[in-house]
């Protein structure tokens, strides 16, 4: 029989431990020619160090790289594209320590291809392609000296013997840099300032030999094109959304130019639908050929992703009936008829899954734990959508509480966490988080919201961010949760949000510019929207032109944007949580606002770790964050946790 306590009080297998060294990171799969599956797996339990592996035919798991190697590149900040399969046991990886490639071969111990920087330069590489004879690596290369860091589409010899060789370069940015497999042709996407990838982006190829000679494709300020990748049959598909939705198209000819509806591109897919994601990391992939002749590809529709089949038979899109319906940044593998990804479900955490097509079966290739949760304590997502500004709706995803040991006081509501997921060009999906599961297995709801500028529902639903930021999604997430209030589904007096980097700013913005949560969590949020478009990173340099206005021109309304310029206002006690290593969002936000919530006499508390970026990496720093924010909840909103959690110091706080 259930025992009676209150929401937020109740004990749960699911503690901060459990979240933090369960979670293996799984991502960026391959299929060998030998059968054998690789990837990556970010490991928190050894400060968030990312290992390269492989489990091999009838064989168990193992890594591949030695022992303190980490896969993971520093181009655009994000990453992605680390590292790339050459033959069944030969690969290239950039090592985080000192950014260069290197080769590997199976058995034996990596050796540098790329050279070592002069002086103070620094040199990224990323989204690696060798050429068919094997030779050469095609890549994207990102040098940093002396003013804006340059991007440039390199050739670097495999065996290391000579200087890479620059094919593209003059253009703000480069990714997906495709060699066809006769190797004649290059094909590759570019975009300058201030456009983000999903704004505006082109396409171009060019003969591999010279590149010089570069045409035109598909693309423009307006239109966003994703992942081209050159088919069996030696033509060029790309995803773009020139009608509104991330489709697939298909080029007649590898050199063919843009011109209009009878020209040279064929639209595959024609759906309210999106087979793309917003190009945050390198080496994306949301389709991948197979041998038949068919494709399969990632949709997403109202934010729950699907893996459908597309068939050369009118190409009609057919759920494959799979149980996934999250992907996160999908990369999609193929070979023969077997199609390899990372992806979870509301039921289960991300694994690396092979899937044969022909067959239609399914293995679990590397679980993200050798723990599964109990399936009793598991909070099942309920697509909901809200009214919100302008007579518009939102969407989200609300979990309820669960934990079959506890039931709640009659007439006693739950807390409700609104979560405001980054990006914000982004997107959440159903699926089980421990993280989640940490509050909804206490009593505590939590709804995670795709706010007006979300990925996931079309251009439009899209651009609506533009100009906006801090007001239409922060108005999202304080219509979401009163949705659920006045639904019955929360307790409208105990309402908190939290968000880590641009949801941390809509937490800081919603608790500074509306009065309807009682306490919020920043997790390396955005406190001062100016000072961040003069103070972060390339990639995302001129992101705010888009989302507020050009600056300096809009100085002023970046200011009144900005919740460290309104903190008289904030009367929400809130919890700071940041990385003292982060270049996304430096230090000195978290810090200026900690003093101005000291200064206005807020409840506030602040949390700074060393070693760690612009989003937490290490076991220790995500199980203190989770004790602390309970913690910080429970005192807040007057409930006790079980589990002693670990205390923080709360200023203000009488």
């Amino acid at each position: 029989m259930a025992a009676v306590a209150g929401y937020g009080s109740w004990s749960s297998p699911v503690d901060a431990e459990t979240v933090a060294r369960a979670g293996r990171r799984l991502a960026f799969p391959a299929l060998a020619g030998d059968g054998a599956v690789w990837w990556l797996e970010g490991r928190p339990d050894e400060g968030g160090r990312v290992a390269l592996m492989r489990r091999p035919p009838q064989g168990e798991p193992e890594a591949v790289t030695p022992a303190g190697t980490n896969v993971r590149t520093r181009a655009h900040e994000y990453g992605g594209g680390a590292w790339r399969l050459v033959g069944p046991d030969l690969l290239v990886f950039v090592e985080f320590g000192d950014q260069r490639l290197y080769r590997l071969r199976l058995g034996e111990a990596p050796e540098a291809i790329s050279p070592r920087p002069a002086g103070d330069e620094a040199l990224h590489y990323a989204d690696m392609r060798p050429t068919p004879d094997g030779a050469r690596i095609v890549c994207v290369r990102e040098r940093h000296g002396e003013g804006e860091p340059v991007n440039e589409i390199v050739s670097v010899p495999l065996d290391g013997s000579g200087a890479p060789q620059v094919l593209a370069g003059g253009r703000d940015f480069y990714s997906s840099p495709r060699v066809s497999a006769d190797g004649r042709w290059l094909a590759w996407t570019c975009w300058d300032h201030p456009n983000m990838p999903w704004d505006g982006t082109e396409l171009w190829v060019a003969p591999l030999r010279d590149p010089g000679e570069e045409r035109l494709v598909a693309g423009g300020p307006e239109e966003s094109v994703f992942q081209p990748e050159w088919g069996p049959d030696g033509r060029l598909h790309f995803v773009s959304d020139r009608d509104g939705w991330w489709n697939l198209y298909r080029a007649r000819e590898p050199g063919a130019e843009l011109s209009g509806e009878d020209g040279p591109l064929v639209q595959l897919t024609e759906q309210e639908a999106d087979f793309a994601h917003p190009q945050w990391l390198f080496g994306g992939a949301t389709y991948a050929f197979l041998e038949s002749g068919a494709i399969a590809c990632v949709r997403c529709e109202r934010g729950e992703e699907r893996l459908f089949l597309l068939r050369p038979e009118g190409w009609e899109p057919a759920d494959l009936g799979l149980p996934y319906t999250s992907f996160g940044y999908p990369v999609l593998a193929s070979r023969g008829e077997a199609v390899a990804f990372a992806a979870a479900s509301p039921e289960s955490e991300t694994a690396i899954v092979l899937h044969h097509v022909a067959g239609g079966e399914s293995e679990v290739v590397r679980a993200s734990s050798e723990e599964p949760v109990d399936p009793a304590f598991v909070s099942r997502p309920r697509p909901i959508e809200f009214p919100t500004g302008a007579g518009e709706l939102a969407y989200g995803f609300y979990y309820p509480p669960a934990n079959p040991g506890f039931s709640a006081p009659e007439g006693e509501l739950p807390p409700l966490i609104v979560e405001s997921h980054g990006g914000p060009t982004s997107h959440a999906t159903p699926a089980l988080s421990r993280e989640y599961l940490y509050w909804t297995s206490r009593g505590i709801g939590v709804v995670d919201v795709n706010y007006r500028g979300s990925s996931g529902y079309g251009r439009e639903y899209r651009n609506k961010l533009r100009g906006t930021w801090g007001v239409v999604d922060t108005e999202d997430c304080v219509n979401a949760a009163r949705y659920l209030a006045e639904e019955g589904l929360a307790d409208g007096a105990r309402l908190a949000i939290r968000g880590g980097s641009a949801g941390g700013y809509a937490t800081l913005c919603a608790l500074t510019f509306h009065d309807a949560f009682a306490a919020g969590a920043s997790y390396y949020g955005v406190a001062d929207a100016e000072a961040l478009a003069g103070d972060t990173h390339k990639f995302e340099s001129r992101y705010l032109d888009r989302l507020i206005g050009p600056y300096p021109q809009e100085a002023e309304l970046y200011r009144q944007r900005s919740p460290i310029h309104h903190a008289r206002q904030l009367r929400s006690p809130v919890i700071l949580f940041q990385g003292l290593e982060d270049k996304v969002v430096p230090p000195n936000q978290a810090e200026t606002m900690a003093a101005a919530l000291e200064r206005n006499g807020v409840p506030h508390a602040y949390l700074a770790f060393e070693g760690e970026q612009h989003g937490f990496r290490k076991a220790e720093t995500n199980i203190r964050c989770l004790e602390a924010e309970l913690y910080f909840y429970g005192r807040i909103m007057g409930f006790e946790p079980a589990g002693d959690p670990q205390p923080v110091e709360i200023a203000g706080l009488s």
